[in-house]
């Protein structure tokens, strides 16, 4: 018979978005005894359980919040106070959500692509490398990075966009950059940046508004140019300051 756990394991493979409820604490007459599991998803329907009726009834309620919410929580529950419930006792119940894993989409196969999918394979995310240069996909030295090689405007449409997707564009020519870059800013996304110079920037952002490419609100969005200051030079330095740029995004910093 399959338990909570592997359940969980089963649907944290398949990119499923749940929230475990965990039963911590007890005191009194309670439903289930602490180390009690039940998963629920977003559309309230349930695996597993924590004692059924209205304890559990307020828990997935609770439950469906700290999805909303993304962030776990601890909840005391008196039954009779809170719930009316005639057995009087009392639960601590830990909810945490688990969410899909945020999606990268790196632009470009060269020396900093590469880079910066090393380093950010660590970080949770489900990687795609997307080029269209053959050699360079085949040569892109980058474990558990799905890579993808293709004329770029054929391959976007293809694609998903959230509030959970994180986007980075080094390409290796201008024209390219801004062809996606006008793309991807009318999606929805987590992340959004470009790489280049000052100058190719201003110029970038001059020939959206002039072309009615994107607005102004929708330019102020772009991280551009991509990463943290931090007088990074070459690939691996670069990589670094663009991945410390999207953590603190990921983190709301």
């Amino acid at each position: 018979m399959e338990d909570v756990f592997d359940r969980l394991i089963k649907e944290r493979a398949a990119q499923r978005e749940f929230a475990v409820c965990i039963v911590t604490a007890t005191k009194g007459s309670v439903p289930r005894k602490k180390g009690a599991k039940m998963m629920v998803y977003p559309d309230g329907k349930i695996f597993g359980t924590i004692g059924g009726g209205r304890v559990e009834k307020r828990v997935i309620e609770d439950a469906l919040k700290v999805l909303q919410n993304r962030e776990p929580v601890l909840i005391h529950y008196d039954l009779l106070k809170d719930l009316g419930m005639s057995c009087g006792g009392n639960v601590d119940i830990y909810i945490e959500p688990v969410m899909k894993k945020n999606k990268l989409y790196i632009f470009g196969a060269g020396h900093t692509g590469v880079a910066f999918a090393r380093r950010a394979i660590d970080f949770e995310f489900n990687i795609t490398m997307i080029d269209d240069r053959q050699e360079y996909i085949d040569e892109a030295d980058a474990a558990g990075v799905t890579k993808i090689c293709g004329d770029f405007n054929a391959i976007m449409p293809g694609l998903e966009f959230d509030n959970q997707t994180y986007i980075t564009i080094m390409t290796y020519t201008h024209n390219i950059d801004r062809q996606i870059l006008a793309y991807c800013i009318k999606k929805d996304f987590a992340y959004l940046g470009m790489m280049g110079s000052l100058r190719k920037v201003e110029l970038t952002k001059k020939m959206f508004l002039d072309e009615n490419f994107a607005s102004q609100e929708e330019l102020s969005r772009v991280d551009m140019p991509m990463g943290i200051e931090i007088g990074a030079e070459g690939p691996d330095e670069i990589a670094i300051s663009i991945l410390a740029k999207i953590i603190a995004v990921k983190h709301k910093c």
